[in-house]
């Protein structure tokens, strides 16, 4: 009876093994087999986030063209003057409703470097567009100002290594370190054009103050370092991280302005971003899989010139988001997954489709 009981113990110990590895392989979109899963190879997120899954196999690349689109729209009431009772104002009011449409196509490129650690590369291709109802800038003008704008072109450009940490196994989690850094190929902030003849702040601005057309990129380096985890507890995978952004400041900052005139800045040091996601994935079949998820952002204020800039605030970002990957072949898998924002500063919608291939 004994030797019975320990060879069923090890057919359902195998079972759970098998169901884990595929259910891994579906979560993070990759191609691994279950042999490479079952050997230990990292598990990390899924794809619901900009972090992927199990780590790529040494010596395989895996080619991932993605697309997103992301809608948000905003309301902003600005009253400049002053009152003299609590029901009455002398002075402006502006009053802007802004719709922006964002769509990002992306080729990500991922080595797997050894069993535990891989490189990626991310090139992006940003189009955007802007519609704001607005007035001029400190005119006593009754008409509102519909003011479209867009721009396009490549972004920032990223690198990123990833280590696995630990073994992991069926009654641990695993443990993945990722490092990654953000370039400044896209179209920075202030070398496009703002809709102001003079100077965009001051009693003697006129205009919207809106650029002409769109940055594709944030015009700062940054550094990313993150941990994230996976652990299984049948029948659902667990799966969360933390991360940490770091903008390099930037000295001797300008903006040109519609007169060709440029209005310097000075030092401008954008504030960092602390970041989690937790999620749950559950295997539908071994070639489906639906995961939800939750990731959280939240930003520092501005600085300029060592003095944080009026207005700015510490911003939460809160996104809930939903996911289905589906395993089209032994090399191709599907994934796409739709957010939606909790908080006001966040897109309404977002949308992803993923489609990572393996060489």
């Amino acid at each position: 009876m004994p030797k019975l009981q320990q060879k069923s113990e090890s057919k359902c110990k195998r079972k759970f093994n098998i169901r884990l590895a595929l259910a891994l392989a579906l979560i993070s979109g990759a191609t691994s087999t279950v042999a490479r899963a079952d050997a230990a190879t990292a598990p990390a997120v899924a794809p619901l986030f900009e972090q992927p899954g199990v780590l790529t196999p040494r010596g395989d690349l895996i080619v991932e063209p993605s697309a997103q689109f992301g809608y948000s729209s905003s309301n902003r009431v600005v009253l400049v003057g002053y009152t003299i009772i609590p029901a009455l104002l002398i002075g402006l009011v502006d009053v802007r409703e802004v719709k922006r449409n964002t769509a990002t196509a992306a080729l990500t490129l991922r080595y797997g470097l050894g069993r535990r650690a891989e490189v990626e590369l991310k090139l992006p291709y940003v189009y955007r567009s802007d519609s704001t109802v607005s007035r001029e800038l400190f005119t006593g003008t009754g008409v509102d100002r519909v003011f479209e704008t867009s721009g396009k072109g490549i972004g920032d450009a990223e690198l990123a290594l990833r280590y696995q940490l630990n073994q992991g196994g069926n009654d641990s989690p695993y443990y993945v370190a990722g490092l990654r850094f953000k370039s400044r190929t896209g179209r920075d902030p202030f070398s496009v054009v703002t809709d102001c003849t003079r100077r965009c702040v001051g009693a003697d601005a006129t205009g919207t103050g809106l650029p002409l057309d769109l940055p594709t990129g944030s015009g700062f380096y940054a550094l990313q370092p993150s941990v994230t985890w996976l652990y299984a507890s049948d029948p659902a995978i667990l799966f969360g991280g933390i991360s940490y952004l770091y903008n390099f400041k930037r000295n001797n900052v300008s903006r040109r302005v519609l007169a060709g005139e440029l209005e310097p800045l000075g030092t401008l040091a954008p504030g960092a971003v602390f970041g989690f996601n937790l999620g749950l994935g559950l295997a539908l079949n071994d070639k489906a899989l639906i995961s939800f998820g939750y990731d959280h952002s939240s930003i520092a204020r501005t600085r300029q010139n060592g003095v944080a800039v009026p207005g700015s605030v510490r911003t939460q970002l809160g996104t809930l988001l939903m996911g289905l990957s589906y395993r089209l072949s032994a090399k191709r898998t599907v994934s796409v997954a739709i957010g939606a924002g909790l908080t006001r500063d966040t897109p309404d919608v977002q949308l992803s489709v993923r489609m990572p291939m393996t060489f």
